[in-house]
């Protein structure tokens, strides 16, 4: 179970004045049960490679496979193929339109020839998923919400289609911390109950050290780097440099306080390592 890019091109209006190869012999497999981060600076290919994972993008060149089946193909089992990758873009909410919040996470279940009470289920499931009460907010316009809240309903628009790949393009963009770690806690905790694998595309190096187990560095259209989350911030520094990126901001604090001649042993990705080491050196714990 996976999916595989083989030597992907694409190149934006080609053959006009405005061409521009957004990705260039790319190639990488994505298994089931994996967390994997994509960074990069805007323009280096992000979005133009997730768009290619579910078949919304044909490549100019290669190919794109889900579970062995081919997205440039046609035919039902394609149709089957592309629905098992699910993706909620940057500001989904700008892409709801139903009247009631119901309505709108039932579009993609309803689409795909559900019948109606597993059309409910799936909107239940959905909704508890996000953390949003079914009583109290299935029957609500949408507009009414937050945007955060409005964030939960496009995800769960998403999740209620049960796809066995999630990607999320900038899942965090424009919320504030409390939403932003209410968004983490719901897709953590889907990819734990049900073994998805996801795929965060993120500016955040803090992002990609706490929730990924790998990391892919994407620059000028092409996989700069591919490795373990930890050993791409251990060492590949240099190459990040490189590519306009850096480590995490706990990571570089650790430096400091070693350089202070803090004894710090390992690697802290996260806040919250950091602490712990930090207790650790002092003998606090």
């Amino acid at each position: 179970m996976s999916i595989e890019v083989k030597n992907i091109s694409y190149t934006y209006m080609a053959k006009t004045p405005f061409e521009r190869k957004a990705l260039e012999n790319v190639t990488l497999t994505i298994e089931k049960g994996e967390f994997v981060a994509i960074i990069g600076h805007t323009g280096s290919g992000k979005s133009t490679l997730a768009e290619h994972l579910n078949g919304l993008l044909v490549p100019s060149t290669g190919e794109v496979c889900v579970d062995g089946v081919n997205l440039k193909g046609k035919g039902n089992d394609v149709r089957l193929a592309k629905h098992k990758v699910g993706i909620v873009f940057q500001y989904p909410e700008h892409q709801i339109f139903a009247e009631t919040i119901y309505e709108d996470i039932a579009f993609g279940p309803r689409n795909s020839g559900k019948a109606e009470k597993e059309v409910e289920i799936q909107v239940r499931n959905a909704m508890q998923f996000v953390g949003l009460d079914y009583d109290l907010f299935a029957q609500r316009s949408p507009f009414q919400l937050s945007g955060g809240q409005m964030r939960r309903v496009a995800i769960a628009g998403v999740i209620a289609m049960e796809p066995d790949y999630l990607i999320m393009d900038e899942p965090s963009a424009g919320l504030d911390p409390v939403s932003r770690d209410a968004i983490f806690t719901q897709l953590m905790a889907v990819f734990k109950k049900r073994d998805i694998a996801v795929i965060l595309i993120t500016h955040s190096m803090e992002e990609a050290a706490q929730y990924a187990d790998r990391l892919l560095v994407m620059s000028k259209g092409q996989i700069a780097i591919d490795g373990k989350t930890s050993e791409v911030f251990k060492e590949q520094r240099g190459t990040l440099q490189e590519v306009g990126l850096d480590v995490p901001e706990s990571i570089k604090l650790t430096d400091l306080l070693c350089a202070k001649g803090l004894k710090i042993e390992g690697q802290a990705l996260t806040k919250e390592q950091l602490v712990e080491y930090i207790k650790k050196a002092k003998g606090w714990s």
